[in-house]
């Protein structure tokens, strides 16, 4: 069994703390590691689980390599898509990579930013399905509902004997009475958006439901390149592909479909009320995370990540504070973050896109203060991290190290800085930032000059395959 672990999200609802570039599967909002993470760890303790295949975002690519690097993790692949284009061609490059390992494969399909508190229920389900699944089914896993939910799409399991029942229909996100129906019925569950099946099996019914979107994968993957641990999918046939998720495509088509019902505490995370829900709550059934203090506030979601905040008189409201962001808003609305980063990305605002502080392949920066001609920024390398060697035309630096040493190359010099001591790099200078120690790198970079824009790049060289 092949674990593909689809990281391709960009999680708007939980925005200010998910953002474009450092979406919600990054993040650790429920335990102390990733959901990427903790999805790939729920794995742990199943017999006959390969290596998995990850397919991401390729602006994702080093965040994946990264956490995965942290748990110990080594993946089967690394699918890098040039652009989205939903679940059903995601899968059919994976479904493809995975016949090329093993022509028996069997694929087990999971979001990376879901949440699953009963874990022996959950191995119990994909035991069931992996049953299924051996001998040609399609199983998706339907959710036990404990409530008539109109943000989920539902599943409908025609009458059998046993667990495992054939799907009679997807339904669509339904009105209030409408799920009210389903739940009552004992026949519906929730769409979680996990499936396992053959890869020759999804294969096959690709070619009889979806032939154009088999087409573009196998094109992508015939004329991908590797890229370090990285498979770049050819953009040109990958952005031929139709953009089309798995249920429309195949699953509300073929005549193999079967649902196993999961209860297992699942949860997509999918705004900040789903996120409290899943939360360990105070006695005023509030949850409190970082730096908060609060006085007569219920039912309540209050997360600092950087200051103080306090909040009074409130109740049913999510409040969350970022380095450069605050959210404030009624529980019954939180639906509606999403549109205000579509008002930020309107305005060109980076708040839709980026935290202060950006990962990079190396490690990371954050801007600590600026003005007119100038900014400030700390600047954190890891171990045997190197930026690349690069050119302002615009802009001249100034770097104080502050922790470790660095090794730095300045038009043709190459020399060593210790902690406290420093370095200008004029402007029009070649220049790279190096740690070679085992002790991670910190500075500060001061920045003067008419222009400060991160795109003032012109690279060289780049250790991680980034283009000028």
């Amino acid at each position: 069994m092949i674990p593909v672990i689809l990281s391709g999200g960009s999680g708007t609802r939980l925005w200010p703390l998910s953002r474009e570039q450092y979406p919600k599967q990054f993040l650790p909002l429920t335990a102390d590691g990733s959901m990427l993470q903790e999805t790939l760890a729920r794995l742990d303790g199943i017999e006959g689980v390969g290596a998995p295949l990850l397919v991401c975002n390729e602006g994702h690519r080093f965040l994946v390599a990264e956490q995965l690097r942290e748990r110990g993790i080594e993946a089967g692949g690394i699918l890098l898509e040039p652009v989205g284009r939903n679940t059903a061609p995601a899968l059919a490059v994976a479904a493809l990579a995975a016949l090329e390992q093993d022509p028996e494969a069997i694929l087990v399909a999971l979001p990376s930013d879901h949440v699953i508190g009963d874990l022996e229920a959950f191995h119990a389900a994909l035991r069931q399905g992996l049953a299924a699944a051996g001998k040609g089914a399609m199983v998706t896993f339907g959710v036990v509902p404990d409530r008539p939910e109109t943000g989920y799409g539902y599943i409908r399991a025609a009458a059998a004997e046993g667990e495992v029942r054939p799907v009679a229909a997807f339904e669509e996100k339904p009105d209030r009475g409408t799920a009210e129906r389903y739940v009552a019925s004992g026949d519906c569950f929730w769409n979680s958006g996990m499936f396992m099946f053959r890869a020759s099996t999804y294969v096959d019914e690709l070619d009889r439901h979806a032939p154009r979107i088999l087409g573009a994968a196998r094109e992508a993957l015939a004329k991908a390149t590797r890229d370090l641990d990285f498979i770049r999918l050819d953009r040109e046939a990958f952005e031929d592909s139709p953009s089309d998720s798995i249920d429309y495509a195949v699953m509300e088509h073929t005549d193999r479909a079967v649902v196993v019902p999961l209860d297992a505490g699942w949860s997509d995370v999918g705004s900040w009320s789903a996120l409290q829900e899943v939360s360990e709550r105070d006695p005023s059934g509030n949850v409190v995370l970082g730096d908060v203090l609060l006085r007569d506030v219920s039912d309540s979601y209050v997360r600092a990540e950087h200051r103080l905040v306090a909040a009074v008189g409130i109740r049913d409201h999510v409040v969350v504070e970022t380095a450069d962001a605050v959210l404030v808003a009624g529980r019954d609305h939180v639906q509606e973050v999403k549109a205000i980063v579509e008002m930020l990305r309107a305005q060109g605002r980076e708040e839709s896109a980026f935290h202060r502080r950006v990962h990079r392949p190396w490690g990371w920066y954050e801007g600590i203060a600026a003005a007119e001609r100038f900014q400030v920024k700390r600047i954190f390398v890891r171990p045997g991290g190197a930026l690349s060697l690069q050119m302002h035309h615009h802009r001249a630096e100034h770097w104080v190290v502050v922790r470790g040493s660095a090794r730095v190359t300045r038009g043709d010099d190459v020399f060593l800085l210790a902690e406290e001591e420093s370095t200008y790099i004029p402007l029009g200078t070649k220049h790279r930032l190096e740690n070679p120690g085992k002790i991670p790198l910190e500075l500060i970079e001061v920045q003067t000059g008419a222009y400060l824009g991160e795109d003032d790049i012109v690279r060289y060289d780049d250790n991680y395959g980034r283009g000028p």
